[in-house]
């Protein structure tokens, strides 16, 4: 009896799909660059000028200007899309509050990090045993997730968020410091 083995197949490191199926993807025009940079034999293979010929040779001129036009428009909204989230993130904040709870026991609140797929669970796993406290997950008034860490380590919670965002390559995001403190109650008469 013969022993079956596994087929390898290669993924687009691009939009995940196998090479043959990045045209049906949204970011066809960076899986091409990147075929043709890793994968230079299966490009020829699929993108040489005979294979499109070939292709191409059953459409009607009609049919393949409409498919072309409509690729142009995907790749514009892909690249549109891209570039907005970009710039929402550039242009989004990260928010250390540091809160007063009794006269010397504080906690911080760090939200603004979800634009970044940053997951929170695993970062307030990192907060709680780099700094020796508690720290959760929950969500804010305004239905966004944040960080509540035990103790005021606003200074080296805020070290490490802009480590972490340098290593994502965001080094123009904006990481605020704000000091919250809790209104004094009036003495009962």
């Amino acid at each position: 009896m013969t022993e079956v083995l596994p087929k390898n197949i290669e993924y687009c490191e691009v939009c995940t799909f196998p090479p043959e199926y990045c045209e049906f993807g949204l970011s066809f025009k960076r899986c091409k660059e990147w075929l043709q940079e890793n994968q230079p034999e299966l490009f020829e293979k699929l993108y040489s000028a005979d294979a499109l010929a070939n292709a191409t040779s059953t459409l009607s001129l009609e049919k393949e200007q409409k498919i072309s036009q409509e690729m142009e428009k995907k790749q514009a909204k892909e690249e549109a899309k891209l570039e907005r989230e970009l710039q929402k993130k550039l242009s989004s904040k990260v928010t250390i509050k540091r809160i007063e709870r009794n006269k010397r026991k504080h906690v911080i609140s760090i939200s603004g990090l979800e634009v970044f797929n940053i997951d929170m669970k695993k970062l307030a796993k990192t907060f709680a045993s780099k700094f020796a406290t508690g720290a959760s997950v929950t969500k804010n008034a305004e239905k966004k997730d944040e960080i509540i860490v035990q103790g005021d380590v606003s200074d080296e919670a805020k070290d490490y968020i802009e480590k972490l965002l340098q290593e994502k390559a965001l080094d123009e995001v904006k990481v605020e410091q704000i000091d919250e403190k809790k209104k004094k109650k009036p003495p009962a008469p």
